[in-house]
């Protein structure tokens, strides 16, 4: 992916969340409500939510008790978040940063017990991109501490269609997507426990969804 389409889509999601706050409402996805029954299961108490946006999954995690780190590039969307943590009196629960996940994620090796993603890995993030964020999740996540995460797919019907931007990205309506196929899913999963490849739908569209959970070894 370029620069240039990657600080374009950073700039499209500020003004997204500045014109149309919680656009996402209020409620948790079904993918966080899946993933929160897992993480506990898996007696996790800290969750990093990578690509946060406003907030209406992690606050979800945090009102179920676990500790969230979550992180965003849209210092918009974190705001958002923060102020709606503190509102319901979850703040406490709730830790922001302000992160583009093409760097590094500023947190020390296996410092959290769950990591969850919706949507965010399928972003207009190239194939190399996407293999070094799951390698950084790997880096931040315990042994056998469990990764979530969404991504629309192939078989979803807007894949092949707006702008082509390569590398499977394609862009309708200001947002770039990176549509996984099988052999994505496969490759990211080398050196863990690939245990769920869960198809699913969301929104009016419909979106078209893998919900995939793999566990650290």
């Amino acid at each position: 992916m370029s620069t240039d389409l990657g600080r374009a889509q950073q700039e499209h999601w500020q003004s997204v969340y500045r014109s149309a706050p919680y656009m996402y409402g209020d409620q948790p996805s079904e993918p966080c409500r899946s993933a929160a029954e897992l993480f506990r299961a898996e007696q996790a108490r800290t969750v990093l939510e990578l690509g946060a946006g406003h907030g209406r999954d992690a606050l979800f995690f945090a009102e179920r008790g676990f500790h969230v780190h979550a992180a965003d590039f849209s210092s918009t969307g974190i705001e958002q978040l923060r102020r709606r943590a503190e509102r319901e009196g979850v703040a406490e629960n709730v830790t922001t940063l302000v992160h583009d996940v093409r760097d590094p994620i500023p947190m020390p090796e296996r410092s959290v017990d769950a990591v969850f993603a919706h949507m965010l890995l399928c972003m207009a993030l190239s194939t190399d991109e996407i293999h070094t964020v799951v390698r950084e999740v790997g880096r931040v996540l315990r042994p056998g501490g469990a990764f979530v995460y969404t991504a629309r797919h192939t078989g979803d019907d807007h894949f092949g269609t707006g702008t082509a931007h390569g590398d499977g990205i394609y862009e309708q309506g200001g947002f770039a997507v990176h549509f996984f196929d099988d052999e994505l899913v496969s490759s990211l999963a080398r050196g863990w426990e690939l245990r769920e490849v869960h198809a699913f739908e969301e929104g009016e569209l419909p979106r078209r969804l893998w919900r995939v959970t793999q566990i650290k070894r």
